[in-house]
């Protein structure tokens, strides 16, 4: 086993692989920016390095900064996370060359797969379904139209290295695909760094379905079952859970092996995700492989009771998968929602700040991964996500009562977030019967513009009787804020609060006199 790893990256993801290597026993050292000097990461590591300003390409992106604080700590592994560095093959290939192992894939399978338009020659070549389209990059807006027209409209266009909706246009005809071109491959330039896109026919309706994939070195390579991955807000999940409401045994089998058999053809390693769209006959196409640990991995881990960090660890030192294909049993149902400090109220614009109060949910079935805390300052320039939210239930049903319940007691004062909508989404008629595609929340959300999103605080339509408890409360408190200040007055500054608080009890007991 590693002696000290170095996790490149901050937050959530940065807690929770933090958290494993301290049941593992194993060291951690952080690294933080500017911005993140005070958060819960760098709180929680056994060390932790300052590597920058905040801008990320001066502080998480730089791979200089990373590898040096490596050495500087005497860590002989990196875990990426997810995001900033995870898929980047040079990174990979950097903590090499340091003789540092990487926790992930290799470089060399990294390209192989984490470029779309080479992922989906490879997966075309195992016999795995695509969507109808290109597999090379497009060289221009012509051949893009060209493509468009012998696929069909509607059409998609995508970045060759995006991800997360970045890089991505839809065309309904021929007169929308020049702009749309320019527009998604200069957002695919800043955001990737590489502005090359490929094109696809656009399916109507379809379910975005992930499978989860772990390979040691070994040669040894399973599939973890899939995720439902279907709420999307401009093409970002919002809500992910396990097992798909939609999935039957063959499709899962079918989608799995098609799983297995692209990610050993690109010689993978470690954990991987291998992402399909299912139209409504349950028809399965391949989308492109996530070359890293997903988001929205503890669902598969609360159903599969594996845990998907240690094993990356596990395999990374080079042991071997304490378990086979048959030896993976789905247990109960998982659903996680992503807790972002945004306000739903003016389109999801961040909503950075201090938090003023913070109060994660418990109870049954209920785990929080989070990277914040009461009086934490949400910087403005990363992304704004807090945590997540999973609950999981023997059943699809209980779980969506438990993450109800969980979205209820959670709190974060000071700042928007997108609580509101979760309770809005969980009691939908489409959700609970689990009839949801792609396009569903986006459409659900031109359909109930009228309706306030924001935090359930804001959000709420307070009865008069609930009016009148809340003004009963406040007056109550200022009674009582003043009567202990007059009691202040009346024995003394230097008196202690438990003096005061007691001689207030010994004059409430006292009997009131009537009054004349």
């Amino acid at each position: 086993m590693f002696k000290k790893i170095l996790i490149a990256n901050r937050g959530e993801i940065a807690v929770r692989v933090l958290r494993a290597l301290r049941e593992m026993n194993v060291p951690a050292v952080a690294v933080f920016s500017e911005a993140d000097r005070a958060s819960l990461h760098v709180r929680l590591a056994d060390q932790a390095y300052a590597i920058g300003p905040a801008a990320s390409r001066e502080s998480y992106l730089s791979v200089d900064k990373i590898i040096s604080a490596a050495k500087k700590a005497g860590c002989d592994a990196i875990h990426p996370g997810y995001g900033f560095l995870a898929e980047n093959a040079a990174f990979a290939r950097a903590c090499k060359a340091a003789n540092i192992t990487f926790i992930g894939p290799t470089a060399e399978a990294m390209e192989r797969l984490g470029s779309k338009t080479a992922a989906r020659q490879l997966a075309s070549q195992v016999g795995a379904p695509t969507v109808t389209g290109t597999l090379d990059p497009l060289a221009s807006a012509d051949q893009a139209l060209a493509a468009a027209r012998k696929a069909g409209f509607p059409a998609v266009l995508k970045a060759v290295a995006g991800g997360g909706g970045k890089g991505m246009r839809t065309v309904g005809g021929e007169g929308e695909v020049a702009a749309a071109f320019r527009d998604a491959s200069s957002e695919a330039l800043n955001a990737f760094g590489d502005g090359r896109l490929f094109l696809e026919k656009y399916l109507l309706r379809p379910r975005h379905i992930e499978i989860q994939v772990l390979g040691d070195e070994h040669g040894n390579m399973v599939y973890l079952g899939e995720r439902e991955c279907s709420v999307q807000r401009r093409h970002q999940k919002v809500i992910e859970e396990a097992p798909s409401p939609g999935m039957t045994l063959e499709l899962r089998r079918a989608m799995g092996e098609a799983a297995v058999r692209i990610a050993r053809a690109g010689g993978y390693t470690n954990a991987g995700t291998v992402e399909f769209l299912v139209d409504a006959e349950r028809k399965f196409y391949f989308l492109e492989m996530n070359t890293r640990l997903q988001v929205e991995h503890p669902v598969t881990e609360m159903v599969t009771s594996l845990d998907l960090v240690k094993l990356q660890i596990r395999i990374a030192a080079g042991e071997k998968l304490p378990f086979t294909q048959k030896d993976v049993v789905l247990g109960g149902h998982a659903i996680e929602c992503r807790l972002y400090a945004e306000d739903p109220d003016s389109g999801f614009l961040p909503s950075p700040g201090k938090i003023r109060e913070y109060r994660a949910p418990g109870g049954p079935g209920i785990r929080v991964d989070d990277g914040v805390y009461s009086g934490f300052t949400v910087p403005n320039e990363y992304d704004p996500m807090l945590g997540k939210l999973i609950a999981w239930g023997s059943d699809r049903a209980e779980a969506i009562a438990r993450l109800r319940r969980a979205v209820a007691e959670t709190e974060a004062t000071g700042i928007k977030t997108n609580l509101g909508l979760f309770a809005q989404i969980l009691e939908t008629d489409d959700f609970v019967r689990g009839e949801i595609y792609t396009r569903w929340l986006d459409e659900w959300l031109s359909k109930n513009s009228e309706r306030r999103t924001g935090d359930l605080a804001a959000k709420a339509d307070l009865s008069l009787d609930q009016k009148a408890v809340l003004i009963a409360a406040a007056l109550g408190h200022l009674s009582q804020q003043t009567r202990a200040s007059e009691m202040q007055n009346q024995v003394g500054a230097t008196d202690s609060r438990w003096k005061i608080e007691g001689r207030r009890e010994l004059v409430d007991r006292e009997p009131r006199r009537p009054a004349k």
